[in-house]
């Protein structure tokens, strides 16, 4: 190296550069093991759906339909009649921006049309109910695209922020199951009590469209300070205590004494009061698995319980703890361990706004100190 007229040499031992080259290795495979487990879960999750007529959809044929009003036109009545119910049940969990999208859904409008038809030429005073019964089955079928476009979109944008779907799907479903209950009331399509495979593939659709977008809005996403500067990044550094080499679970955002600090994420406290190290410190459990930490502050203003909407006053910024100096001290772990968390507050604003089509994210990633 040469600097100011002087040349110095820089030497590095065969050893060095051996385990340079091991590292390097050892992460480009876990890189690649990584990428090939998250597109194999999304080959499996989108084989299973595309499967699911082949396997199970059963569904009526014109001819059996016809035959149902010819024979008991009273029991058809009480069949529209559990399926307008069902749609009810199910129209709960609908978006209010629905559009029309094309997706791996199957399509009843011929078939219907069909039917309405020869009803109407067979039973002249059934082509009303016929009407009705294709009405139905267009909703459903139109529903059930429109949820898999949804939950094929928030699991794009879950691989932009390097989060495995099905994992983050799996674990809010889990949260979910974790606080249910309530009367048993079983959804059925006919006077008989069972359920077309169609308004069944809808109920699956909705329940893994609202997993996934559950998962995304537990994604950090806000920035955690007042003050975005960051004074001490993740990973290795020289602790400020024992000048020591020493992993940084975090990130540091300085700011002024008592400044408020906001919830990264949607969430629900599971923890708030003095951790060893972190001083005051304020835990946040995501529904998707993931976990923020806010340590160091000079007080506390929520409880353990308590729901949380990202962008949350959680307390104020101080120097509990082991600290050198007025700081919040940000964590991100996922299934307990601590990972980055500048990329999701980098990435996360623009992502989820691309996700969810609106403007409500708004943009407050955070800068480092010059």
């Amino acid at each position: 190296m040469r600097s100011q007229g002087q040349v110095r040499f820089i030497k590095i031992s065969s050893r060095m550069q051996m385990g340079a080259a091991a590292a390097a290795a050892v992460l480009a495979l876990g890189w690649a093991g990584s990428m090939g487990v998250m597109a194999w879960n999304n080959y499996v999750a989108e084989s299973n759906i595309a499967s699911f007529q082949a396997e199970k959809a059963r569904v009526a044929s014109t001819q059996e339909r016809l035959k149902a009003y010819g024979d008991n036109i009273d029991s058809v009545v009480e069949d529209l009649k559990a399926r307008q119910e069902t749609l009810d049940a199910l129209v709960e969990m609908l978006p209010e921006d629905i559009q029309a999208v094309d997706t791996n859904v199957t399509d009843s409008r011929e078939e219907a049309a069909e039917t309405v038809e020869k009803v109407g030429a067979y039973f002249p005073q059934a082509r009303g109910l016929a009407e009705v019964e294709a009405r139905q089955l267009a909703f459903v079928e139109n529903m059930t695209r429109y949820a898999d476009w949804r939950a094929a979109r928030a699991e794009r944008a879950l691989r932009m922020l390097n989060l495995d779907p099905q994992a983050m799907e799996r674990a809010t479903r889990d949260d979910v199951r974790a606080a249910m209950g309530g009367p048993l009331e079983i959804l059925a399509t006919s006077a008989d009590g069972s359920l077309d495979p169609r308004f069944e593939r809808l109920g699956l659709s909705l329940a893994r469209m609202s997993a996934l977008e559950l998962a995304l809005d537990g994604v950090p996403q806000i920035a955690p300070a007042a003050d975005q500067r960051i004074t001490s990044a993740f990973g290795y550094r020289r602790d400020p205590f024992t000048r020591r080499a020493a992993m940084h679970s975090g990130i540091d955002f300085k700011g002024p004494l008592g400044s408020p600090i906001y919830a990264a994420a949607m969430g629900q406290v599971s923890f708030a009061g003095w951790k060893s190290g972190y001083g005051k410190c304020v835990d946040i459990s995501h529904p998707n698995g993931m976990m923020t930490r806010y340590a160091h502050l000079s007080r506390i203003d929520v409880a353990v319980g308590q729901s949380i909407d990202a962008g949350e006053t959680l307390g104020g910024l101080g120097s509990t703890g082991r600290s050198t100096g007025p700081h919040l001290h940000f964590e991100v772990r996922i299934n307990g361990r601590a990972v980055n968390p500048r990329p999701f507050l980098e990435a996360a604003p623009d992502v989820l706004k691309e996700a969810r089509g609106s403007n409500a994210i708004r943009s407050n990633s955070p800068r480092t100190r010059d």
